[in-house]
């Protein structure tokens, strides 16, 4: 069973898009950070965001929610308790307290490490992989590097915002990983 190809009802996009806050030049000068916390604090944005989701994943064959640290914590929880699925934390370098795996990648400004409990996943699981938003892709590049160490394999990458502009969705295409995004904000 794959997942077929398709991005979120318009109408629910843009209700979502419309709740995104940017944020000018933060964390650096240059950039305009897109800020998903009115979207957590609206309970409609919030249920219709999840809903989402899980539309989109109730009747596919997953194993594993995987969550990239730190805005994937927020969604990929409360969609895992509604798919009735397990929860995997891809977390920043040092904060896992058992044996993990690491891998290091590049974000749009500056780099990073990721890790993973060696034992977060079993070979064969089938995992989506979500975050708040793919920019240039990295994080969520290193977490399908990570989970795929684990003979994991990764069936989608889900977001809430895709900023195409930075390269991010392509490189997780060009690398044969399916992406689903709410809705897009162009520029950097």
């Amino acid at each position: 069973m794959s997942i077929s190809p398709s991005n979120a009802p318009p109408d629910a996009a843009r209700f979502i898009k419309e709740r995104v806050r940017t944020v000018e030049n933060w964390p650096q000068p240059g950039v305009q950070f897109r800020d998903i916390t009115p979207v957590l604090q609206d309970r409609r944005a919030l249920r219709t965001l999840i809903d989402l989701f899980v539309q989109r994943y109730i009747d596919e064959n997953i194993d594993v929610i995987a969550g990239m640290d730190a805005r994937g914590f927020i969604i990929g929880p409360i969609l895992a308790y509604e798919l009735s699925l397990g929860f995997v934390p891809i977390r920043k370098k040092g904060k896992l307290p058992y044996r993990t795996l690491s891998q290091s990648y590049e974000l749009e400004y500056g780099s990073a490490t990721v890790e993973i409990h060696e034992d977060a996943c079993k070979p064969g699981d089938r995992v989506v992989i979500v975050d708040d938003l793919v920019a240039t892709g990295g994080t969520m590049m290193a977490g399908k590097i990570l989970l795929e160490r684990l003979g994991a394999e990764v069936v989608e990458a889900a977001a809430i915002i895709d900023l195409p502009d930075l390269g991010g969705s392509k490189l997780l295409r060009d690398n044969g990983v399916p992406l689903y995004t709410v809705c897009e904000f162009g520029g950097h």
